[in-house]
């Protein structure tokens, strides 16, 4: 039982990692397309402006909240980015994104393995001499 949990919790994992991924490709490839008009583009260089500049909703000092805000803010300036875009070309991005197939893929543990072909086939042979294209004494089986 305790087994199953850790892979539940494994494959959850996965499945975040797989959609921050995507996301992060997503955005790139949004980035460069030249069909995006310049102005949601300035949102990903003001959202890193922020995080340089010296005065925080919360400040840094103080432990733990002031990572928080920056956190919140460059996730909403990413999110607020693709917002702006037009919704068919992010369509067309996700569409090829989940076209790629991945190197990858989670094994359930109660999935039995994939049988593997033989690398020999099985089967009855004769010796035929070339020449002659007659059997030879020889019969190999």
């Amino acid at each position: 039982m305790a087994n199953q949990k850790k892979v539940v919790q494994v494959g959850e994992a996965a499945g975040i990692l797989a959609e921050i991924i995507k996301n992060i490709k997503l955005i790139w490839r949004l980035l460069n397309d030249r069909r995006i008009s310049p102005w949601p583009k300035i949102v990903i260089p003001a959202t890193l402006l922020y995080l340089l500049f010296p005065v925080d909703i919360v400040p840094d000092i103080v432990p733990g909240l002031g990572q928080l805000d920056d956190i919140a803010v460059i996730l909403l300036g990413l999110k607020l980015f693709v917002e702006m875009c037009p919704s068919e070309i992010v369509r067309q991005h996700l569409d090829e994104l989940a076209s790629v197939t991945s190197p990858w893929r989670v094994v359930e543990e109660d999935e039995p393995p994939e049988a593997k072909p033989p690398r020999y086939l099985e089967v009855p042979y004769q010796v035929m001499d070339k020449e002659k294209g007659e059997e030879s004494d020889l019969d190999v089986r």
